[in-house]
């Protein structure tokens, strides 16, 4: 019988460590819900809505920051921390004898989440830059709509690049991805390095499809399932290249379509 429990002990600590993962996920998807409801009309999740232009010029971003990288945090973890749980489990393993093999795997999860921290911190920074160009330029207030048909083309030919698959490729092998990134040193360290650095590769495939939150709002929840399932399956599932394609090419005729309607589309 203890034979047995010992065999069953791995396996039941990946399949608790996937429970876990999944319970944060709802909690944040939970939050968001509730934020969209609550907030709607005044405050998006992922932006700030300010009437006084002059006085929004002259008062510092600091708190339509915070919002947003509150906002974005949510979003990472909702949609984006369901996708590490192969190489979290993968790393469980590796570091399953380990008496801090908690504490490491939340320092990978806690790095993964940084990594896109940081990813949204450069986001807030170019829209407000491009918000600040439009709203001191006529020309560009008034074709101000083109950014949604621009943003869906740019996220459909990006579904063909180079840098898309490479990162796709790393993103898939989890185990290679452990043994390439953890060398087992400065445990702490060197488990928070692994999730930044697997953040950075997640990034590198996924970024422009999470920009599209711009296009359908991140109120939207099931335009946010649909995207979560969508890089969901690029990143982990076998034949998930394959979606990359199809993919691009629907964005990108979604993108032309939008343009050639225009404003009042």
């Amino acid at each position: 019988m203890s034979r047995d429990n010992n065999l069953r002990s791995p396996v039941d600590s990946q399949a608790m460590l996937a429970i876990s993962v999944l319970a944060i996920a709802g909690i944040a998807w939970f939050a968001l819900w509730y934020l969209g409801h609550t907030l709607h009309g005044s405050v998006h999740v992922h932006e700030v809505h300010v009437h006084d232009h002059a006085a929004a010029a002259a008062t510092p971003q600091v708190p339509s920051m915070i919002l947003f990288i509150a906002g974005w945090t949510m979003m990472t973890v909702a949609m984006m921390l369901p996708t590490t749980v192969p190489l979290l489990t993968v790393f469980r393993t590796i570091t399953g004898q380990k008496p801090s093999r908690v504490r490491l795997t939340i320092l990978v999860c806690l790095g993964y989440v940084v990594a896109w921290i940081g990813f949204g911190v450069l986001v807030f920074l170019a829209k407000t830059l491009l918000e600040n160009l439009a709203s001191s330029s006529e020309w560009l207030s008034r074709y101000s709509w083109a950014m949604t048909a621009a943003l869906l083309i740019m996220a459909g030919v990006f579904q063909f690049t180079q840098l898309k698959y490479r990162c796709l490729d790393k993103c898939r092998s989890p185990l290679s991805f452990v043994i390439t990134h953890w060398r087992g040193e400065r445990d702490s360290w060197h488990s928070f390095r692994l999730g930044v650095d697997h953040g950075v590769y997640c990034i590198g495939c996924c970024w422009a499809l999470m920009l599209l939150m711009f296009v359908v709002g991140a109120g939207s929840l099931p335009w946010m399932i649909v995207l979560a399932l969508v890089m969901g399956v690029e990143k982990n599932v076998r034949w998930g290249r394959k979606l990359s394609a199809p993919l691009g090419v629907l964005l990108i005729c979604a993108g032309l379509v939008a343009l050639v309607r225009g404003p009042l589309g």
